[in-house]
């Protein structure tokens, strides 16, 4: 098993390393032909805005990711070879892997349409599902698991394992869907997109790692970690041009392409359900934007924080709209948030005086609520401390808490 696992992992590792300066080379030689091009724009929280920046630089890492994976297909196969002394060819793995490719070059492109043709958000739903669809076939044909082993609370009603069936390629397509979704919905300041990718793509890593010490399910994490460590050297070259004074935008291309990345290794490597325990702060941010996102709550198109001229920071941006015409649902909820101070609400403001302003609900916005306007840098890392945090939090739910809950340890 040492040819099959540790000889592609150093040439991953070796890759991956090239890869990093390779995208950070590529990106900084390819932002002046992006704003020739006119993908570009300006960025509204710096005081001087005048000068373009060029936007979904995150097509140029998707394209060095994709590269790099295609040139390393030969590697685990080889190794195989090696272990065995004969060629017995591994095809189920084989098109998982190729797949999995398949599904992120199809959001990279589909993002990139994103960035030039700015859908509408119905469209960018229906994308990932798209996207997920080879993804899920090849599921059901290598793996076809679909049973989950029950909570110990509840196996009175439903048994031990229950067989969700076609229920949980649904559960797959969803989860494929907020993944991508999840990540552009916790966004609009310098270097938080490439930052949180990069830190749930960590995590994952040290996941993978720490299950390939294991005997269970080693192939999988093995797939898992062939994709993280290129997508860890790309994203870090991203954020090194996006980090605060930004000098690129890494667009929508990114954010689809690190969402449908991860959702690959998740399905594929079957551990679906711990994936999601490092997108906590991107659940959090998307059940917190709930209201807003249904329109219970008055939703503009655009929800940055508010940049300050004058002071050079960041504040809370802001709903403006009359109570009269808000859903009934909308009055309890905004009741609600308000009485747990998770909103801060206005009354009596706008020309006439009768309008309410409420915060706009993302987590970027109530992390300015409680200390007040942040600089844009210290912003960031707080989000991205909240994001370290969620995983250390995962970890724990996955390594410990998880046996108040089952009876064997899950993925």
């Amino acid at each position: 098993m040492i040819y099959r696992m540790i000889y592609p992992l150093i040439v991953n590792s070796v890759m991956s390393f090239v890869t990093f300066f390779v995208a950070l080379k590529l990106i900084s030689g390819m932002k002046s032909l992006f704003v020739k091009a006119g993908l570009c724009g300006k960025d509204l929280n710096k005081k001087d805005n005048k000068e373009k920046v060029a936007e979904g630089l995150g097509v140029v890492s998707g394209a060095v990711f994709l590269i790099t994976m295609f040139l390393f297909i030969p590697i685990p196969f080889l190794s195989i070879w090696f272990e065995k002394g004969d060629y017995d060819f591994p095809h189920h793995e084989f098109v998982m892997f190729i797949t999995g490719l398949l599904s992120i070059c199809c959001m990279i492109f589909l993002g990139f349409a994103d960035d030039v043709l700015d859908l509408r958000w119905r469209d960018r739903l229906l994308l990932p599902a798209m996207a997920s669809l080879p993804l899920l076939m090849v599921y059901c044909v290598n793996i076809g698991v679909t049973t989950i082993i029950v909570p110990k609370p509840i196996r009175f009603i439903f048994g031990f394992d229950l067989d969700l069936g076609i229920l949980y390629y649904v559960y797959m397509g969803m989860l494929a869907i907020f993944c991508t979704n999840a990540i552009n919905m916790l966004a609009g300041i310098n270097g938080v997109e490439a930052g949180q990718s990069l830190i749930i793509a960590v995590s994952i890593l040290m996941f993978n790692f720490i299950e390939l010490q294991g005997t269970c399910c080693w192939q999988a994490h093995l797939f898992s970690a062939y994709f993280m460590m290129p997508f860890i050297a790309t994203c870090s070259a991203l954020l090194y041009h996006n980090w605060y004074p930004s000098s690129v935008f890494v667009g929508d291309t990114f954010c689809y392409f690190a969402g449908m990345t991860f959702a690959v290794v998740g399905i594929l490597g079957h551990f679906s359900k711990t994936m999601l325990l490092f997108f906590i702060p991107q659940v959090i941010n998307f059940l917190y934007s709930i209201p807003q996102l249904f329109r219970f709550i008055p939703c503009p198109r655009h929800r940055l924080p508010r940049f300050n001229p004058d002071t050079g920071l960041l504040g809370m941006s802001y709903s403006v709209f009359k109570m009269s015409d808000l859903h009934p649902l909308g009055k309890l909820i905004l009741s609600v948030f308000n009485l747990l101070r998770l909103v801060t609400v206005e009354e009596g403001v706008g020309e006439d005086k009768k309008s309410t302003r409420v915060n706009n609900l993302t987590l970027i916005n109530f992390v300015i609520k409680l200390p007040g306007p942040l600089h844009e840098r210290t912003l960031t890392i707080i989000i991205m401390g909240i994001q370290i945090c969620g995983s250390i939090i995962a970890f724990t739910i996955r390594y410990h808490l998880v046996r108040f809950f089952y009876d064997i340890e899950q993925h």
